[in-house]
């Protein structure tokens, strides 16, 4: 059920790419450990994966959710089940808008899709941790056939709640940002992805920050939000890791993951949030 809005403020703080590398799981386990971290979202296909899973398991106060990934990532069925998905590798390639056609209107990618999206959904059921919400990389969950096929296998796996990519405006406004058409027909697009959530008896939260900050959420910007956050659940969502590797250049080279995690351990965000998470 939506969260009852006379609770007034509350905050959860999120951890995506969990699995992605060594360095992003140990950056979320110290976020949480020694900071304010309480959830992380998990890359069920991706190369550490198993890694994030026993630490998860040393951590039973982290809230552990499902990362579906249906671009730029590894999938979880082998290329001879979705060749029409991903690439010989098994990689999900990057192109946002023609996979979003092809999503819509290929009949034959759409059954793939239902196949990947269901083993992605067992992949965690697999893992023997408790399966706290869902969202997807880039999210893609906004795309109405990946969030109707994404309900419909959570249905299933007895998911209980979805993240909504809506960031008000008005509080970035007063956090000194000026966000443009782009980010106001976005949080329109979102009243779908809500309405769908909400007739399957999904929870959503109310708001969520790191869309304008992406990848820049920093000690001096969760600061600011801090005093500005809206009533409701408001989700904040990161992208920690203790160093950057390999796959962090490679796939977010201007992501600032370091201060990221610097962020999430800082005395002073922790105070600044005490009364409200």
């Amino acid at each position: 059920m939506p969260p009852d809005r006379a609770v007034s403020r509350r905050v959860i703080f999120t951890a995506d790419d969990f699995g992605l590398s060594e360095a992003v799981n140990e950056g979320i386990e110290r976020a949480h450990r020694e900071g304010v971290l309480n959830a992380a979202s998990l890359m069920v296909g991706a190369p550490a994966a198993a890694d994030a899973v026993e630490r998860a398991k040393r951590l039973p106060n982290l809230r552990v959710g499902l990362h579906l990934v249906v671009i730029e990532g590894p999938a979880v069925l082998p290329y001879e089940a979705i060749p029409d998905l991903v690439d010989e590798s098994g990689q999900f390639p990057s192109d946002q808008l023609r996979l979003g056609l092809r999503y819509f209107f290929s009949s034959t990618v759409h059954a793939q899709l239902r196949a990947e999206i269901r083993a992605q959904f067992a992949a965690f059921a697999a893992t023997g941790l408790t399966l706290a919400h869902a969202d997807a990389h880039k999210h893609m969950h906004l795309h109405p056939t990946v969030a109707d096929l994404m309900i419909d296998a959570g249905w299933q796996y007895r998911l209980p709640g979805l993240r909504i990519p809506s960031e008000p405006g008005d509080v970035m406004r007063r956090c000194g940002e000026n966000p443009g058409f782009g980010a106001w027909a976005m949080r329109q697009w979102t009243r779908v992805l809500r309405h769908k959530a909400r007739a399957a008896g999904l929870a959503t939260n109310d708001s969520v920050f790191g869309l304008a900050w992406t990848g820049a959420m920093t000690e001096d910007k969760l600061l600011r939000l801090a005093p500005a956050l809206p009533e409701g659940l408001s989700e904040i969502y990161f992208h920690p890791a203790s160093q950057r590797d390999a796959t962090i250049d490679r796939l977010m080279p201007s992501y600032l993951h370091e201060a990221e995690l610097a962020a999430l351990c800082s005395p002073k965000v922790r105070a600044a949030f005490a009364e409200i998470a």
